[in-house]
């Protein structure tokens, strides 16, 4: 495999992604109609770090497709408060192709309280994980939920002890986000982050009320708000109901230049602890929710 395979592989979960999540198909038209190119910074994908039946769910799983396109780690990182850690990805062809770094984290699970962690074993048990993957239709699969729909009373016990932990139960491995990377924009009419978020909120998208880095640093950030779209859980008898649940954001990143050794400045590719923590949060779903059908 190469970098043609793995842009052909992003290219469909970017058009799956912008058939959920109508924010960044704005983005897209909006940075189009002004003259400008789409490309994304990176990709993020969450995971559980667990053992269950000898089936690794975490980062070890998305690892073993990963690698093979072609990609790298090249940093790691750690979440404490959250029970979470991560690791991104690049490729070789990153600049030749365009190609999206990856940012892949994962939920400590044995670090939750036992009835979260205990429901979120339960819940996975019995997954059909992807084993190998060649075609771009076997890869496809992989970023998909491998285990049936969870019961809605899991989801409310989890939820009160990791959002993220309740969002990786109703949407597997899907991706998380996408991120628009504004130093490839290529246009007058949006050359920061500050216009591009301030053009996106004129078109009504909603967006969060901060850009994370301060002005002129490596990495600043921010992100439309999580769609919310109808999930399929199972109620207390086994039987299916759609609740409301946050699904994903589109996030904007604008990539400065840092000092490597004196008198030497290298554009930053690399990802900020603090930034990350607070984005994980846009996912965040209060557990009141109420059936969209009875």
């Amino acid at each position: 495999m190469n970098g043609t395979f793995a842009r052909a592989l992003w290219e469909r979960l970017w058009k799956r992604y912008q058939q959920r999540v109508s924010y960044a198909r704005v983005y897209q038209e909006m940075i189009e109609q002004a003259g400008g190119t789409v490309a994304n910074d990176h990709i993020a994908f969450r995971s559980l770090r667990l053992s269950s039946g000898g089936q690794d769910f975490g980062i070890g799983y998305l690892e073993r497709f990963i690698e093979p396109l072609g990609y790298v780690a090249a940093g790691e990182y750690v979440f404490s408060g959250q029970h979470l850690c991560a690791r991104h990805y690049q490729h070789p062809e990153q600049e030749a192709l365009e190609l999206p770094k990856l940012f892949v984290s994962e939920l400590l699970v044995d670090d939750l309280s036992e009835p979260a962690a205990l429901a979120i074993r339960a819940a996975v048990e019995g997954a059909t994980l992807v084993q190998t993957a060649r075609t771009l239709e076997e890869y496809e699969a992989v970023f998909s939920r491998p285990w049936q729909p969870p019961r809605r009373s899991a989801i409310e016990v989890v939820n009160s002890a990791s959002q993220y932990g309740a969002w990786v139960l109703l949407h597997g491995y899907a991706v998380n986000h996408f991120t628009g990377y504004v130093n490839r924009q290529n246009t007058e009419r949006y050359f920061d982050i500050e216009s591009t978020a301030q053009g996106l909120a004129e078109r009504g998208v909603p967006m969060k009320s901060v850009i994370e880095g301060d002005w002129g640093s490596g990495l600043r950030q921010t992100a439309t708000r999580a769609v919310s779209e109808p999930v399929t859980v199972l109620d207390d008898g086994g039987r299916p109901v759609e609740i409301p649940w946050t699904y994903a954001y589109y996030e904007i990143a604008e990539r400065g230049t840092i000092e490597v050794a004196p008198g030497r400045r290298e554009r930053f590719d690399g990802f900020l602890g603090p930034q990350a923590k607070n984005l994980f949060e846009m996912t965040r779903k209060e557990s009141s929710s109420r059936p969209v059908h009875p």
